[in-house]
């Protein structure tokens, strides 16, 4: 072998190895960047008045302290709010898994008359924006006496488009001759699609479970004109109507915002740490058929 070959030779694999630090430091930067805005609220919350006013900006407090989480459970009635989004997240969440579960199998296993028609309706309320829905939702929640109330703010979301078509796309992936051996034994609907296909699409159901409860838990918009009694007002709701309170800066100031918002963030960091195996099973898998 020359001398010449033998540097082309060896040219790819030195490229290999400075790419891969550099993608790494890209990923690294990327990571800062995004971490950014949370970290500082996270640190926030905990900061004394000076710390947080301090110029230039202190990112570790000075001191530490709770007193933003106190003065947050004397101005406002965070246990309230708290359970209010709490049930309103769950409640969505699990009308989500089981109608977008039972329409899925419906649209990937049942063969019906205008099953195809079905799935393009679903298709076009992908595409329709949510903020368009709003008004529609609100004269039809009125008309039913549901403002004011859980089902006014667990109804309109109970199913989702964008549910019924991951259940869709992963139930697909089950083998049609598993559940035509069902049949034969002598397997009903609700059996094969209870016992069979729900326990092979735990990483659908997980994915669909983060997707739910972080865009209910989240939701702002909706809470906010479906809800004029405050004993409803689920958490960004209760937490936007006092960043706009012109006492705020006298009862706390920002840092008891950061503290409120760092109360909201929890659930849903608690939710993903638990379903993160499944839920970047599901992302991987998604609509691969």
């Amino acid at each position: 072998m020359s001398a010449e070959t033998a540097v082309k030779a060896h040219q790819p694999r030195r490229t290999g190895r400075l790419r891969k630090p550099l993608l790494y430091t890209v990923a690294s930067v990327g990571l800062l960047v995004m971490a950014a805005p949370f970290l500082w609220m996270a640190l926030s919350a905990f900061k004394t008045r000076q710390d947080l006013t301090a110029n230039p900006p202190v990112w570790i407090p000075s001191h530490w302290t709770l007193d933003n989480f106190t003065a947050l459970l004397d101005q406002l009635d965070m246990p309230r709010y708290f359970l209010n989004s709490l049930i309103v997240a769950v409640l969505v969440t699990v009308c989500n898994l089981l109608f977008c579960s039972m329409l899925g199998y419906a649209l990937a296993k049942l063969d019906f008359t205008g099953r195809s028609k079905v799935f393009g309706l679903v298709l076009i309320a992908l595409m329709v924006p949510g903020n368009l829905m709003i008004l529609p939702l609100y004269v039809l929640m009125n008309g039913m006496g549901l403002i004011d109330t859980y089902a006014g703010l667990v109804l309109p979301f109970a199913a989702g488009a964008f549910g019924v078509f991951l259940m869709r796309q992963f139930m697909q992936q089950v083998p049609d001759e598993l559940l035509e051996a069902a049949r034969l034994d002598g397997a009903g609907e609700w059996y094969i699609f209870w016992r069979i296909v729900m326990p092979l699409v735990k990483p659908a159901l997980a994915t669909l479970t983060i997707f739910t409860f972080l865009g209910s838990w989240n939701n702002f918009i909706w809470p906010l004109i479906a809800t004029n009694d405050p004993d409803k007002y689920t958490l960004p709701v209760a937490l936007a109507t006092f960043a706009n309170d012109p006492n705020r800066t006298v009862a706390g100031g920002n840092g008891m915002l950061m503290a409120g918002s760092l109360l909201v963030v929890l659930p849903v960091l608690a939710v993903f740490a638990v379903l993160q195996r499944h839920f970047t099973q599901g992302i991987a898998t998604a609509g691969l058929k």
